[in-house]
């Protein structure tokens, strides 16, 4: 089944890893400024200072997207860069760029889809507690609400929180990702009702914007599939996909720790058995807030897990054989979680699902005459798509794709070392350079059907 004029293809960025500028135009500190600062947490100690400089090369991006066909761009805004402080006092100069970036997306007919939070924190907020003060949901509502009154005249698409999981599991549990704490269980579960309800009083503050704002949350987390064909191998991926386990650093990945409060209103029994003595839960009308009706699921998938039930019922999850292909980054290649990671979360939630990033890293490098050919990653979007092809064809309601990521950019705490984007980004010249993924991503857009 071809994708419908209505479905939106599109490419993904956020601020932190491509905007550089870090020190320009009245920009607050970031939580990430202060975490690339101090030896040891990144790549060589690379930093995104000036990482792309899309900051000063947006025309040229955007005319890049533009010649690729892309119908939609998935942003963030620098929380730090609109408010320094993270509250109070506006930078102006920080607003215009989000204004004039939006306003050339629209003049080339490409759709705006604006995440509020991409893990930027301002500083100063981190210095107030961060997402572990009460007062947190407040300070993101109202940041959510000057947004939306600067640019909801010409952006219907917004997206709360991206990766609550990434959040929590890697800035406030392992430690791997800024600020670098490394919580209790407590602790997490009351960061995990800041974030859910900072997600619910944006969504109000939006909604009394404008009624006609499409919102969403982009979760992640580890989809689950059939290891086979049988009806029980089924029933014990869908399970294994929205239920906990008792072990906190493998739950944080379970994408029903962020769904199912977030659709249901509560935490489920399961969570409260497993994990009473460290739950708190929101008030009632928190949680009515918290799970008050959005426009579509916002889901990042990469990668997933094969899984299936033993003799006695018991789910398992299949080890991957010696070999399993992988991308550079470790990942495994497993094509199926792009067809059941969307039928499972709208059968369960029947919300319109939009794949709001999945991609792939590789190690490429411009030949001799200057050309990116990177064979695996068309490889990996042509498998990966056809498989999200076929559940549309069985009925899935998708509404839209990311690929992760339009341009190389800085990946967090593995810095420059590994590269997503469909356009190559020579980091000392800043030379942007279309790979071969671009051009058949192209092509597919164009064709609106997974060339083959």
């Amino acid at each position: 089944m071809p994708f419908s004029d209505e479905f939106l293809f599109g490419a993904a960025t956020a601020a932190y890893q491509v905007e550089g500028a870090a020190g320009e135009d009245g920009r607050g500190l970031s939580i990430w400024d202060v975490f690339c600062a101090e030896p040891g947490h990144i790549y060589e100690q690379h930093t995104a200072a000036r990482s792309c400089d899309h900051y000063h090369h947006t025309d040229e991006d955007l005319n890049l997207m533009a010649a690729l066909g892309l119908e939609a761009y998935r942003f963030s805004v620098s929380w730090p860069r609109v408010l320094p402080e993270g509250t109070g006092k506006i930078n102006e100069r920080g607003l215009d760029f989000y204004e004039r970036l939006t306003d050339a997306l629209l003049e080339r007919g490409i759709t705006p889809c604006l995440t509020l939070y991409h893990w930027d924190l301002p500083y100063a907020l981190y210095l107030k507690g961060g997402f572990l003060n009460p007062d947190s949901s407040r300070w993101f509502a109202d940041y959510a609400a000057l947004i939306a009154k600067r640019l909801g005249d010409r952006v219907k698409y917004f997206v709360t929180l991206n990766e609550p999981q990434c959040i929590a599991g890697l800035g406030y549990l392992t430690g791997e990702h800024a600020p670098g704490l490394k919580v209790g269980v407590r602790d997490f579960f009351l960061l995990w009702n800041n974030l859910l309800l900072s997600h619910g009083r944006a969504v109000s503050a939006l909604r009394a914007i404008s009624p006609d704002f499409r919102i969403g949350a982009a979760s992640t987390g580890t989809v689950c599939y059939p290891a086979d064909d049988s009806a029980c191998s089924l029933e014990a991926a869908q399970k294994k996909m929205f239920n906990p386990s008792g072990n906190l650093h493998e739950d944080v990945w379970n994408i029903g720790l962020w769904t199912e409060p977030l659709y249901g209103g509560c935490y489920s029994e399961k969570l409260h058995e497993l994990y009473a003595p460290y739950l708190s839960d929101p008030t009632e009308q928190e949680w009515q807030e918290i799970s008050q009706k959005l426009d579509f699921h916002a889901q990042n998938i990469y990668h997933g897990q094969a899984v299936r039930a033993d003799e006695e019922g018991k789910v398992q999850a299949v080890p991957f054989a010696a070999g399993f292909p992988r991308n550079s980054m470790g990942w495994p290649i497993t094509p199926d979680s792009l067809y059941y990671g969307p039928k499972f979360l709208y059968e369960r939630y029947h919300l319109p699902v939009i794949i709001s990033e999945n991609g792939m890293a590789a190690h490429d490098w411009p030949d001799e005459q200057g050309e990116v050919h990177d064979p695996q990653r068309c490889e990996f979007l042509r498998r990966y798509l056809t498989r999200l092809e076929q559940a549309l064809s069985d009925g899935v309601d998708v509404a839209g794709y990311f690929v992760w990521s339009l341009l190389d950019n800085f990946e967090w705490s593995y810095g420059f070392s590994e590269r997503f984007g469909l356009v190559h980004v020579d980091y000392e010249t800043l030379r942007r350079t279309p790979k071969d993924s671009a051009r058949w991503y192209a092509q597919t857009i164009k064709k609106r059907t997974v060339l083959q």
